[in-house]
């Protein structure tokens, strides 16, 4: 297949490995998304829909990234918090509301559940694939699973494509414009751009989530309650199975229920290397054991839910994510940065691209912190989707660049949804206008988004 686009790239060169004229070019195209998440299938949805060639490529065999092959299973991030008012109220829409309209139409998403002072929805993550690929299908998106960036094709400092390898081989693919969805700066971090991890190399603990089946669900929830967070009581029952010598690190957990009968969607293992260190799973040595961790912590706690919690006592795993839920990988150096402060103040912007009324969801330890932004929403604005350095790329998803807690609370699904959205208006704006991304006006992007369907006020 690739010796069929054999094409010259003389003068270009090829990070990450040695420069090689010889490489097949697959494909020359207007977009290439690099990552199939929220973040990348909103961009190469909106961008595909204005008229541009799009291509995707995406190392899993489905989309979904986080939210499918971490099995984060919620969409967290479209309602208010508050201590009053106990109704949700949404107040992020475009894009995300665009896919959550589709997995409800298809049986595929419950109605909001109450998480501490706000609300989320959990998804079928069978149904967020279908989903997705629909709307890529329809847009006329080509898309590449089961393929993975190796490494960037610069001009200088221009990107003009990525290496892309697969059991194939390997090839170029040629972009006038790369949106970086990875989650990771995949595309940002083999250009030898700056990123960060964390605070000071520390980052959030990846979790490994896992679905509980035979459950039956209404003797849980009179026992559990109606918040997801999980009661005090069921704290100390985790407690008690810990000292009894369970491994159970974790004793604040969250449990949702599904759109599928008689299960349970639970989040409550907590991550960190055999030696007590944070796990950058970044590194292959630490994501392979975060996985095989998870893996026996999720046992743990399903035979601790089975013994301990009315409703489970019959339940099993149905699976686990295909990777560790990831929290927090590389954060881009940004011609702007989303502060702590932005966040606490709710500080709106005229660039402003998309609300975030989450709060800061900081994992760290036995037990996640939580910040409420109550009854209020700040924006993240467009500059933060911008690295410093490199002409022809932009990213979108949880590596916007922006503070450790800032980012804890700005790297939700509802989010990334529209963060793709940016990239793609950006993208457009980009190639319409023959302007480099950090010379556009936020506010035009701003402007499109609204047109678009975004709840983002042009007043």
């Amino acid at each position: 297949m690739y010796n069929q686009y054999m094409t010259n790239i003389s003068g270009w060169s090829l990070t990450s490995r040695p420069p090689d004229q010889g490489l097949d070019v697959l494909a020359e195209v207007d977009v290439l998304v690099v990552g199939a998440g929220a973040a990348g299938v909103a961009a190469a949805v909106v961008a595909a829909e204005a008229g541009k060639s799009v291509l995707v490529v995406e190392k899993y065999g489905f989309a979904g990234g986080a939210a499918v092959a971490g099995m984060s299973g919620t969409i967290c991030g479209m309602y208010l918090a508050s201590d009053i008012h106990r109704e949700p109220k949404q107040v992020v829409a475009g894009f995300t509301e665009r896919f959550r309209w589709e997995l409800a139409a298809r049986g595929g998403l419950t109605p909001p559940q109450v998480y501490g002072k706000t609300w989320t929805v959990a998804h079928d993550p069978l149904m967020w694939r279908e989903v997705a690929d629909d709307l890529l299908e329809a847009a006329g998106v080509a898309v590449l699973f089961h393929t993975a960036v190796t490494g960037v094709v610069l001009d200088g400092d221009t990107h003009r494509g990525v290496v892309i390898e697969s059991n194939a081989g390997r090839a170029v693919v040629l972009a006038a414009r790369t949106i970086d969805a990875s989650g990771d700066a995949a595309v940002v971090a083999r250009a030898g751009h700056r990123y960060t991890f964390g605070d000071n190399g520390a980052i959030q603990n990846p979790t490994m989530f896992f679905r509980l089946g035979n459950v039956d669900v209404e003797r849980f929830l009179e026992f559990y309650g109606e918040d997801t967070i999980c009661p005090p009581y069921v704290t100390e029952e985790i407690l008690r199975a810990r000292d009894a010598g369970l491994d159970l690190p974790r004793q604040k957990i969250w449990i949702f229920t599904t759109p599928r009968p008689g299960e349970l969607l639970v989040n409550a293992t907590r991550l960190a290397g055999r030696d007590g260190r944070m796990l950058n799973v970044i590194d292959p040595v630490d994501f392979t054991e975060a996985e095989m961790l998870g893996r026996r912590q999720v046992r743990a706690y399903a035979r601790f839910l089975g013994e301990r919690i009315p409703g489970c006592e019959n339940a099993f795993v149905v699976d686990t994510g295909v990777e560790a839920g990831i929290r927090q990988t590389r954060t881009i150096t940004g011609i702007e940065r989303l502060s702590n402060e932005d966040v606490l103040a709710a500080r709106k912007r005229e660039d402003g691209i998309c609300r975030v009324p989450w709060p800061i969801e900081l994992h760290a330890g036995d037990r996640p912190k939580l910040t409420w932004l109550l009854d209020d929403y700040y924006e993240v604005p467009y500059g933060t989707l911008v690295p410093e350095r490199g002409e022809g790329v932009i990213v979108a998803g949880r590596c916007l660049s922006a503070e450790h807690e800032a980012l804890a609370s700005a790297r939700v699904t509802a989010q990334c949804f529209e963060y793709g959205h940016a990239a793609a208006v950006a993208t457009l704006l980009s190639l319409d206008k023959g302007l480099p991304y950090r010379e556009l006006d936020g506010r035009e992007v701003r402007s499109a988004m609204v047109a678009n369907g975004s709840a983002l006020s042009l007043s």
